[in-house]
């Protein structure tokens, strides 16, 4: 048991540096799995007014929206991650990135 216990924080210890890029990635990797839905929702909002205003609009969510909501929800992300006992923290990111994967891999035959 303490081999296991000693390799999960060695595990931790090692991406511990790097919490904020994980938290990073994790928004990114959300947003490109589910952004065409986010996207769709926005389409169906905006498809009663002109071209023209329709298209700015769009064009500034996703130029400005995206950005700002990876920006402003990073340090939270962070934040939850950091709230993970030490012991779990490392093969949680890990478990994460799984899930995503797999999310991404099954919404592509939907």
């Amino acid at each position: 048991m303490d081999l296991i216990n000693s390799v999960l924080l060695q595990l931790t210890s090692w991406m511990a540096p790097y919490s904020g890029e994980i938290a990073l990635s994790i928004l990114a990797t959300i947003l490109v799995v589910w952004g065409d839905v986010i996207n769709k929702h926005i389409k169906r909002i905006l498809s009663p007014y002109h071209f023209i205003l329709r298209t700015s609009a769009f064009v500034l969510i996703c130029a400005f929206g995206y950005g700002l909501l990876t920006v402003f929800l990073t340090p939270f992300v962070k934040q939850l991650l950091l709230m993970i006992p030490g012991t779990y923290r490392g093969i949680s990111v890990v478990a994460v990135f799984l899930f995503l994967g797999y999310q991404a891999e099954h919404r592509r035959y939907i």
